[in-house]
């Protein structure tokens, strides 16, 4: 089960700063902590419903209902164990906005 985090200026989830490697997310920072990601577990790309995406029509900004990517990652924040402290985070890149968010952490 996944927890989605609250929305952020008109938007699900929690700014954060990601190092990008070439396949993806290699660790990331929330607040003052860092997680080192240790697998990438999935990656795909979300688009809007269609009923969001007609702007012309009264729907939503172009910026909500781009494409985003996702990965969905396993990760530990640094210096601790992985077998006993890992965690399952979502992290899209908003390309529109040049950042990145966390949102969901799986349970």
């Amino acid at each position: 089960m996944g927890r989605v985090l609250g929305e952020v200026v008109g938007r699900a989830g929690e700014e954060v700063q990601v190092e990008r490697g070439p396949l993806g997310p290699v660790q990331f920072w929330r607040g003052q902590s860092r997680y080192v990601v240790g697998e990438l577990l999935d990656s795909w790309v979300e688009t809007a419903p269609w009923w969001l995406r007609d702007a012309e029509a009264g729907g939503a900004s172009d910026d909500l209902v781009a494409p985003r990517e996702v990965w969905r990652v396993e990760a530990v924040r640094a210096g601790r164990s992985r077998m006993s402290f890992a965690g399952v985070y979502d992290l899209t890149w908003d390309a529109a906005g040049n950042r990145w968010w966390l949102v969901r952490v799986h349970d």
